[in-house]
C-alpha cells in the first residue's frame, strides 16, 4: 500500500461523530424534561406523544427529499442548513406555552433534522475506503449515543439552574457553532480538498462505484422499489427505530412509574441504553468489517444482523419477567445495545449497495425508521390507556426484534441498486 502522507477523512469523522452527538443532545432532551413540560403545559400521555411523534412525522416526510438534494447539490451545503434549521427549532422550543405552538415546532424541528444521516452516509461514500465503511458508521452512532446517554444526567444537572427553557436554548446554540465550522472546512470531495494527498486520494477513491445516477427520478425510484435488499433493510430498520424510539420518549417514565426507581436511579438507568449503545455501536462496526474481510459481504453484513437481533429479542421479553427494577433497566439497555450493534452493518450495507444512490438508498431505509418511531409512543400510550399493561410495548418491541433478525436472511449487498 502506497503512503497515505495524508488522515484528512479522519477529520471528516471527527465531524460527523460531532454532528451525531449534538443530533441526539438535541433530540433526547425533550423525553428528559417531558414530565416538566407536561406539567406546565397542561399536557396529557396522549397529548406528549403527539408531540414526540410530529418530530418523525416530518422526519419521515422529507428524509428522502433531502437526501436526493444532497446528491445533487453536495452535503457541505446541504448539512450546514441541516443543522443551521435544527437549532433554530431547538430553541424555538423554549417559548412553548401551548400544545399547539410544541406540536408545530417539533413538527419543523423533524423537518429541519431530516436527511442528515443519510447524507452523512452519502458523504461517507465519497471520503471513506470500502474496508473502513462498517468502522466508521459504529464510530458515527457511537457518538450519537454515547450524547443521548449522558443527555438525561446533564438535563437533570442543567434544569434546576436553568429550567427547561433554558437547556434547549443552551443545546440549541451548540448546532451553529457546529454549521458555521462544517461550512468553512469540509468540500464534497476528497479530489476538492487541499490537504488531502494523492496517496489519501488513491486508498479512499480505490473501487468506489462512481457510475451515472440513474437517468430521471422515475427510474431510481423503481430500482428503490424493485430492490429486495431495500424492502428486507426497510423492515430490520423499523423494528430498530421503533425500540430507540421508546427509549428517548417513555423509557424514563416507565422506569419511574411502573418500575418505581427514584430520581437519582433513573437519571443513570434513563441513560444506560444508550451509554451501553456506545459499545455496541463500535464493535458492531468493527466486527462487520472484520467478517466482511475474511467472508465476504453477504456474511460480513448479514451475519451480524441476524444474530444481534434474535439477542435484542431475547433480552426485551427477559426484561418483562424480572422483578427487580435495576435487572429490568438492564436486561432493556443490553436489547438496545444488541439492536445497535447492527447500524453499522445496516448504514455500510446501503453504500455497498446504493452507491452513487446511497444517500437515497439510506433515506429510504431511515424513513422505514420514522415509521416506526412515528408509531411507537402513540402504540404505547393506546395500549397503555386501553390494559394498563406497562409489559405490553415491550412485548410488542420483543416481537418486532423477531422479525428483523428474519428480515436480514434477505439482504444480500453484493446485488447492487438495480441488479436483476
Amino acid at each position: 500500500m502506497a503512503s497515505l502522507d495524508t488522515r484528512v477523512r479522519y477529520r471528516v469523522v471527527a465531524f460527523a461523530v460531532a454532528l451525531a452527538a449534538v443530533t441526539y443532545l438535541d433530540r433526547v432532551c425533550i423525553s428528559t424534561l417531558a414530565p416538566t413540560m407536561m406539567r406546565e403545559l397542561g399536557l396529557d400521555r396522549l397529548q406528549m406523544s403527539f408531540v414526540f411523534s410530529s418530530f418523525a412525522l416530518a422526519y419521515a416526510a422529507f428524509e428522502i427529499p433531502t437526501a436526493w438534494w444532497g446528491e445533487r447539490i453536495g452535503t457541505r451545503r446541504v448539512l450546514t442548513r441541516i443543522v443551521a434549521w435544527w437549532s433554530t427549532f431547538t430553541i424555538a422550543t423554549a417559548a412553548s406555552f401551548h400544545y399547539s405552538y410544541l406540536l408545530a415546532v417539533r413538527f419543523l424541528f423533524g423537518a429541519g433534522e431530516a436527511g442528515a444521516w443519510p447524507n452523512a452516509a452519502r458523504t461517507f461514500s465519497r471520503w471513506i475506503p470500502a474496508i473502513e465503511r462498517g468502522r466508521v458508521q459504529g464510530i458515527f452512532f457511537m457518538g450519537a449515543h454515547f450524547a443521548g446517554g449522558i443527555t438525561p444526567p446533564l438535563v437533570a444537572f442543567l434544569e434546576p439552574r436553568l429550567g427547561w427553557r433554558g437547556v434547549f436554548i443552551g443545546f440549541g446554540l451548540i448546532g451553529y457553532i457546529w454549521a458555521f465550522s462544517w461550512y468553512r472546512w469540509f468540500r464534497d470531495e476528497p479530489s476538492e480538498h487541499p490537504a488531502v494527498s494523492a496517496g489519501e486520494l488513491r486508498l479512499i477513491t480505490e473501487g468506489r462505484l462512481d457510475a451515472a445516477h440513474p437517468h430521471g427520478a422515475h427510474r431510481l425510484w423503481r430500482r428503490l422499489l424493485t430492490s429486495r435488499n431495500l424492502w428486507a433493510l426497510c423492515g430490520a430498520y423499523f423494528a430498530n427505530s421503533y425500540g430507540f424510539y421508546f427509549l428517548i420518549t417513555w423509557l424514563p417514565t416507565y422506569l419511574g412509574q411502573a418500575r418505581g426507581m427514584s430520581k437519582g436511579a433513573l437519571s443513570l438507568f434513563a441513560g444506560l441504553p444508550l451509554l451501553l449503545s456506545v459499545l455496541g455501536d463500535f464493535f458492531g462496526g468493527v466486527v462487520t468489517d472484520k467478517l466482511t474481510r475474511a467472508f465476504g459481504l453477504r456474511i460480513g453484513r448479514a451475519a451480524v444482523g441476524v444474530s444481534a437481533y434474535l439477542v435484542s429479542a431475547a433480552a426485551m421479553f427477559a426484561s418483562t419477567a424480572v422483578v427487580e427494577p435495576r435487572a429490568a433497566a438492564a436486561l432493556i439497555a443490553v436489547a438496545a445495545a444488541a439492536s445497535m450493534f447492527t447500524l453499522g452493518a445496516s448504514w455500510a450495507a446501503c453504500i455497498d449497495i446504493g452507491g452513487p444512490n446511497s444517500g437515497v438508498l439510506s433515506a429510504a431505509m431511515n424513513t422505514s425508521g420514522q415509521v416506526g418511531a412515528i408509531l411507537s409512543p402513540i402504540v404505547l400510550a393506546l395500549i397503555l390507556d386501553r390494559f394498563a399493561d406497562w409489559a405490553a410495548p415491550l412485548h410488542v418491541m420483543g416481537v418486532l426484534y423477531l422479525i428483523a433478525s428474519v428480515s436480514w436472511l434477505f439482504v444480500d449487498p453484493r446485488r447492487r441498486l438495480g441488479d436483476s
